[in-house]
């Protein structure tokens, strides 16, 4: 099945309540619940960055948040990259990380794009040409590396 969604990327200042709501919702389900790891999910970060969100009629299936450089690493990063149970599979999260690139480099033009990737995804990552730089390290219980994709 494709799924055709509403894309629509905003500022931090520009999301409704209930947007916001949702990206809080979807970025629960994900990371707290779905992966059972209590971590602190609202981190200063959101009002600094940008949101994509993926809506299906009125559900909010697809979410990424793109940051500036200087937040998290020295380069733009995106992150909080989630996808809803319902749409896994569907090639959604493939269209969710190229939306999510090409606006990264459409809002920073010329810049590397730093992520911080859980390992289990590498493949999926390398697939959009990021390449690991760090070794495996534990965050939230969780084994990450940090990838970077060179768009000079």
């Amino acid at each position: 099945m494709s799924y055709k969604l509403n894309w629509i990327l905003k500022k931090f200042d520009e999301l409704t309540v209930t947007e916001l709501y949702n990206i809080l919702h979807l970025r629960s389900e994900v990371f707290v619940v779905e992966q059972n790891c209590a971590y602190q999910d609202v981190d200063n970060k959101d009002p600094l960055t940008y949101h994509l969100m993926g809506w299906e009629q009125n559900n909010l299936v697809a979410y990424t948040r793109i940051i500036p450089p200087g937040i998290s690493y020295k380069y733009p990063s995106i992150g909080r990259v989630s996808t809803a149970n319902s749409v896994r599979r569907t090639g959604v999260g493939k269209q969710l990380m190229q939306l999510s690139i090409t606006h990264c480099e459409n809002l920073f033009v010329n810049l590397p794009i730093q992520i911080g990737a859980q390992l289990y995804l590498k493949k999926f990552y390398e697939s959009f040409d990021f390449h690991q730089t760090s070794d495996i390290y534990l965050e939230d219980g969780i084994e990450h590396i940090e990838m970077i994709k060179n768009n000079l």
